[in-house]
């Protein structure tokens, strides 16, 4: 009979364990039953350890050179394998690349559905149900999967990680891939990377996003400058970004990325549901507009009506004052 929960892991660029296994371990922890977390990819083998002490009771590694780069032909079967020797109720992986393209294609082959983008989890009885943003952000749908296993993805910084405990011991099992380059249809030819500075936007704790209302490009500059006082990343409305204002690569929104920092200033921004469904999941957003019935303030936890000239540089300069006294 089908138990437990299956996470499927994944190692960053540098190769170290994404930050949102520990996330995917405590749900699996929280939803009852035996965790076992499988790491796919080049170099990931020393990865064990960690997700042991996040608290898997199995890891199966499968270390091997035709893993270096995600490709769904390659990973796929693997998965799938995985899921058929360990039977769980629920599997579970992040909503990064990998997780997008390889959730709903293990599916179909496993015969079940797959809920996408999940920020919350619970068991009733034996079924999973999936809570995930709908309505740009404005309301949640619940979900449920009648096919077994239950796959569902999850929204990064949605869910409390596990606690980590280096004494934790793990059965750790290595397998072969199994697959060869001939099983591979597709390759990667080059990559190209957009030059980035400072803190990533999905990784920051702190985002401050700019929007039509700051009048030019001219007005991130003060941004900027804010976001690095406070430690954080820069990010844009798609309206900004449309403009030219501001590179996409720093959009926020349905059509952007969606970010979950402790803290989102958002300076001359309306709150269309476009954008507010990027920052569905921020508990702590505060709001600058000299429009006080701008709809992001119905959103906001605090919000100041003003000129943003005047409010965002006196704030960056109170921060840099309290930061130089200790």
């Amino acid at each position: 009979m089908a138990s437990g929960t299956l996470v499927i892991g994944e190692a960053t660029e540098d190769g170290k364990l994404n930050p949102v296994v520990p996330e995917l371990i405590g749900i699996g922890s929280r939803l009852g039953g035996r965790v076992t977390v499988a790491l796919l990819g080049s170099g990931v083998e020393g990865l064990a350890r960690e997700a042991a002490a996040f608290g898997a009771s199995k890891v199966i590694v499968v270390d091997d050179a035709i893993l270096k780069e995600y490709q769904g032909d390659s990973y796929v079967p693997i998965a799938e394998r995985i899921a058929k020797e360990v039977d769980p109720a629920v599997i579970v992986m992040g909503q990064t690349m990998m997780g997008r393209d390889m959730a709903p294609r293990l599916a179909q082959r496993l015969g079940t559905a797959v809920a996408m983008d999940c920020v919350n989890f619970e068991m009733q009885g034996d079924k999973l149900v999936a809570e995930r943003p709908c309505y740009g952000g404005s309301a949640r749908a619940r979900y449920t999967i009648n096919g077994t296993p239950q796959i569902a993805t999850v929204r990064a910084k949605a869910q409390e990680p596990a606690e980590r405990d280096d004494s934790r011991q793990a059965e750790v099992v290595k397998q072969p891939a199994g697959v060869g380059e001939g099983d591979v249809r597709t390759r990667i030819v080059e990559r190209r990377k957009e030059k980035a500075e400072g803190v990533r936007l999905e990784d920051a704790k702190v985002v401050v996003s700019g929007g039509r209302g700051l009048g030019g490009p001219e007005g991130f500059k003060p941004l900027e400058e804010l976001a690095d006082v406070l430690g954080g990343a820069v990010g844009a409305s798609r309206a900004v970004c449309d403009l030219g204002w501001y590179p996409v690569a720093n959009q926020v929104g349905l059509t952007g990325k969606v970010v979950t920092p402790d803290l989102y200033i958002a300076v001359g921004i309306s709150g269309a549901s476009q954008h507010m469904a990027g920052i569905s999941s921020v508990k702590n957003i505060v709001s600058i507009n000299k429009d006080a019935d701008a709809s992001i303030f119905k959103s906001s936890r605090w919000a100041v009506v003003g000129d943003w000239k005047e409010i965002v540089p006196a704030f960056t300069e109170k921060v840099r004052q309290l930061k130089a006294s200790g």
